[in-house]
């Protein structure tokens, strides 16, 4: 049973809203946000690569860059980032050397997550700062719209 009172779950419904609205756009869904120490929602991005042609523009990347410019400040210590797919190695990168806090993601990426599917990069060792990382919160409805958008578009079909 899901419980609706939990944050992490309460900012997962936020992210997902955000990349159902990356689908809409032609990109894959993945919606992102950022919280501050206090829990509040500073930063909201989705998918934009198709809208900019960047292959950088990561739901992840732009949530992470707005919650830098809004706090003025690359160290979001204290901050929680949430992502409804598991972070690809670029990503989890750009966790790390952002210094959150918290990861928190939905669906899981077994070909190219490196938050503990393909990869654990979040908490290697070897690297100067390790999140807390938690994975599968409403894990179905994540992995459900990006599994429906790829589904869709190997039919040739567009959204």
């Amino acid at each position: 049973m899901i419980d609706c009172t939990d944050p992490d779950v309460i900012a997962m419904g936020v992210a997902l809203a955000e990349a159902a609205k990356a689908g809409e756009a032609g990109d894959i869904p993945i919606g992102a946000i950022v919280m501050d120490a206090q829990g509040e929602i500073i930063a909201v991005a989705r998918n934009e690569r198709e809208k900019f042609g960047d292959p950088t523009a990561h739901a992840e990347i732009l949530a992470l860059r707005s919650a830098a410019a809004i706090l003025g400040n690359w160290r979001l210590e204290g901050c929680t980032l949430v992502v409804t797919l598991e972070p690809c190695p670029m990503c989890a990168g750009a966790v790390v050397m952002s210094r959150v806090a918290r990861l928190v993601f939905g669906a899981w990426n077994d070909r190219y997550g490196a938050a503990g599917s393909a990869w654990d990069l979040v908490r290697d060792r070897r690297l100067n700062h390790r999140p807390e990382v938690v994975g599968g919160v409403l894990e179905v409805e994540c992995g459900r719209l990006v599994l429906e958008y790829l589904a869709l578009r190997r039919l040739g079909g567009r959204r």
